[in-house]
């Protein structure tokens, strides 16, 4: 009898451990950066093997999958994630009755950039993001273009035109890598759209996005940014309209373009394609006046899914993420991003993300808004009318108004 009850605690040992290496715990984590997937499934294989919790990524992004659509059907599904991406005030209206609210966290206190809403927090920074006008720095100094100069639409038009002239001399087919087709309504009705609510304006500044989202418009900004988009449109390669992400960026990486309207998230795009030539920043040329800064923020956050029954799991993952030299290997090495916590003292090696470092440090950063708008409001709204304008179907004049009675429809 002893020999039996003995050989059945040391089968119940056996399978306990066997149960601690493989947990039938599944933190599924939900996703909205595709040039990150393979880094992140890398880590989280890593993770998983650390902790015995098995963790499934899945991405959407890019033009090919619509976030927002998909997450929100996945919310509804019986498979839902125990973490997933939202950006800004705008995901988090459309979400806060089931977005778990951190308290004692230690990443909390790693940074200042958390998801805050009635100061409370709910969101952990994916990573510091920032966009201008990135350069390939290599033509503008064939052409004789010093990129500093480059803080007002008058230097930008006569650098477009010393450009558009030096197109066969320079080996390039456009000046800009810019889209604005279907698909590609995040760069226009989000992006561009920002340097209407914060270019000019101090870092922090809410007045722009404050009155928008009273249904308040400012007829000279948004004739401002008129001007900019249009100068934009003019010199954009042909697929303007009819390309996608990958064509923008790959006409950039290969030396097709000499500028590119996108942000540091391209690197990726940049490293697999073997870029052999510098890149930098120049601020977008959005307002009047000079423009000294490019926009600099945490656009998005990893939220846990307060229903899920895998809440501390998802803590503990997010918390290896900011605590761990894995974490931070992954996000700086593998991920090349730009983390938003004090703690990691990795440099990007990446190029552009390594310009953001520059930027962050100088100081010079106009906020990120466009998620602070009304959650759709960007993209269903405002991006058909850029693609309309970069059609020719409508005028600027008519690309202002467009753009204010969609704002004072917010009132």
């Amino acid at each position: 009898m002893k020999k039996t009850l003995l050989a059945l605690l040391i089968l119940v040992a056996a399978f306990s451990l066997s149960a601690c290496g493989k947990n039938d715990t599944v933190l599924k984590i939900y996703q909205n950066k595709i040039e990150i997937d393979s880094a992140m499934k890398d880590y989280a294989a890593a993770w998983s093997e650390k902790t015995g919790v098995n963790v499934e990524v899945v991405s959407c992004g890019g033009d090919s999958c619509g976030y927002q659509t998909q997450l929100l059907a996945e919310l509804q599904s019986d498979d839902q994630p125990d973490i997933f991406i939202i950006e800004g005030m705008g995901g988090y209206n459309e979400y806060q009755e089931i977005i778990y609210e951190f308290s004692d966290d230690a990443w909390i206190s790693d940074t200042s950039l958390e998801f805050t809403s009635n100061g409370k927090v709910y969101g952990f920074p994916v990573s510091v993001e920032a966009w201008g006008m990135a350069y390939n720095k290599d033509i503008l100094d064939a052409a004789g273009i010093n990129p500093s100069t480059l803080t007002n639409l008058a230097a930008y038009k006569s650098a477009f035109e010393t450009l558009e002239a030096q197109k066969d001399t320079l080996g390039i087919d456009a000046v800009v890598s810019m889209g604005a087709g279907t698909g590609l309504s995040w760069v226009t009705g989000l992006h561009n759209f920002n340097g209407y609510l914060s270019s000019g304006l101090a870092y922090g500044d809410s007045s722009v996005i404050d009155d928008l989202n009273n249904g308040i418009a400012d007829q000279g900004r948004l004739e401002d940014l008129a001007d900019w988009v249009e100068l934009l449109f003019q010199y954009s390669t042909d697929s303007l309209l009819e390309g996608n992400y990958d064509t923008q960026v790959g006409d950039f990486a290969t030396g097709k373009t000499a500028f590119i309207h996108q942000g540091n998230w391209i690197d990726p795009n940049l490293l697999d394609a073997g870029i052999d030539f510098e890149v930098g920043y120049a601020p977008h040329a959005a307002a009047s006046g000079e423009n000294d800064s490019i926009f600099i923020g945490a656009p998005s956050y990893y939220v846990i899914n307060k229903n899920s029954d895998n809440v501390e799991e998802a803590r503990q993952y997010l918390e290896d993420l900011a605590a761990t030299e894995e974490g931070h290997d992954y996000m700086v090495n593998k991920a090349n991003m730009v983390p938003a916590f004090a703690s990691v003292t990795l440099v990007p090696t990446s190029p552009l993300s390594a310009e953001v470092m520059k930027w962050v440090q100088s100081g010079k950063a106009y906020s990120w808004w466009q998620n602070d708008m009304p959650s759709g409001f960007g993209m269903e709204q405002l991006g058909p009318i850029y693609d309309l304008f970069a059609q020719g179907v409508i005028t600027k004049a008519e690309f202002v108004n467009q753009l204010k009675l969609e704002i004072e429809s917010l009132s």
